[in-house]
């Protein structure tokens, strides 16, 4: 029967709902206490015109708390249960670590973005954003994936650690500007390639240390999507050297170069203070990239403008994919004893309102509403 099952979804002890059927008793043994007199008169007569005292109106009240009570207590020991929403639990993904440039270089303004011409960081921001969460297209996202960012110019740094809190990684990436050196000086810009991926390297393999062994084997593979606009001139490490300490743990690198070839619009201060675009030359050292993705088994992609960025992201997220066996739960959490929460009123449980009106009950049969005999 269905109405049958649908009752047992709702209720772990069910058959107690026959208690219910105690409530229309309560009221027939009421109604039938009160059309009996306690006391017999001759005649009625001259009470009909009178309406009763407050309490003898108010009787009803104790009958109404005794059903209550057998209410709440009926569907309280019949264990109402709620599902709580189904929480997925991470069984076998990708650790993916995001290396990306906010050297000054990426200033130039050569992608767009509806039309409207936006600087590389800007494009780059998008376009993870898409593959992180997924664009219902291209890109399916990548939710059961631990992902981690480091951002470099002059020097590396870990922005987000390696993590299945998205939400927190895309609003860091968000915060994340790129270089200006005349605030935070010239040290702080240029392209240190060799010091990201070694970084990465180094948060990758903290992963490996810090996971249990069962946990660790969950993680199918380990890669890291370096992108760039320029070429290492920064750091004590090369990227080459970078690129064999990946290999050695396991892990590839897609190298994405990102920017036009040649000359790109770059926003300059003229002498009078106002920002305009003026043509630059950038180079990107694909040749290093290229060797970069050697090394590691990876793939070198060269960006030149938004959509080609997507597509590439695109490229990596079909490169990347394991066959999941997502295992999820559904936990059952009993109502009867849990507090209820209707808009911005919080109630008791259900058993703490039982026990209430019935102690009520009993004070006010006892005391206000008691009957002789």
């Amino acid at each position: 029967m269905t109405w049958w099952s649908d009752i047992r979804e709702l209720f772990g002890s069910p058959w107690f709902l026959l208690l219910l059927l105690l409530v229309p008793v309560i009221w027939w043994r009421w109604w039938r206490r009160g059309s009996q007199a306690s006391v017999r008169f001759s005649s009625l007569a001259l009470l009909r015109g009178s309406r009763g005292s407050l309490r003898t109106r108010l009787r009803f009240l104790v009958p109404l708390l005794r059903s209550l009570v057998v209410v709440l207590l009926a569907v309280s020991l019949a264990r109402p249960q709620a599902e709580d929403e189904q929480a997925r639990i991470f069984s076998e993904g990708i650790a993916i670590q995001l290396l990306v440039d906010r050297s000054g270089s990426m200033r130039a303004m050569d992608f767009s973005i509806g039309g409207k011409p936006v600087d590389r960081l800007a494009a780059v921001k998008r376009v993870v954003q898409e593959f992180v969460e997924g664009d219902g297209k291209e890109l399916r996202g990548r939710g059961d994936d631990l992902i981690g960012m480091i951002v470099f110019a002059g020097f590396a740094d870990s922005r987000c650690p390696l993590t299945l809190d998205h939400e927190y990684l895309l609003e860091t990436l968000q915060q994340t500007e790129i270089v200006d050196a005349r605030r935070e000086g010239r040290e702080e810009d240029g392209t240190a390639i060799g010091e990201a991926i070694a970084l990465g390297v180094e948060k990758l393999r903290d992963l490996e240390r810090r996971q249990s062994r069962m946990e660790a084997a969950r993680i199918k593979s380990k890669i890291m999507v370096l992108l760039t606009d320029g070429e290492n001139n920064r750091g004590d490490i090369s990227p080459e050297r970078a690129a064999e300490m990946a290999a050695a743990f396991g892990i590839k690198v897609y190298a994405i170069g990102v920017g036009t070839k040649g000359m790109a619009p770059m926003p300059v201060i003229d002498m009078f203070g106002r920002e305009r675009l003026q043509p630059q030359m950038v180079s990107i050292d694909e040749d290093a990239l290229k060797e970069i993705a050697r090394i590691t088994g990876g793939q070198y992609f060269r960006a030149t403008d938004t959509d080609s960025l997507k597509q590439i992201y695109a490229q990596i997220d079909q490169l990347e994919r394991v066959k999941l066996e997502e295992k999820r739960y559904a936990a059952r959490r009993d109502l009867a004893t849990a507090p209820i929460t209707l808009g911005k009123v919080r109630l008791p449980s259900l058993l703490l309102m039982a026990f209430g009106l019935l102690g009520l009950e009993v004070v006010l049969a006892n005391t206000v509403f008691r009957r002789v005999p």
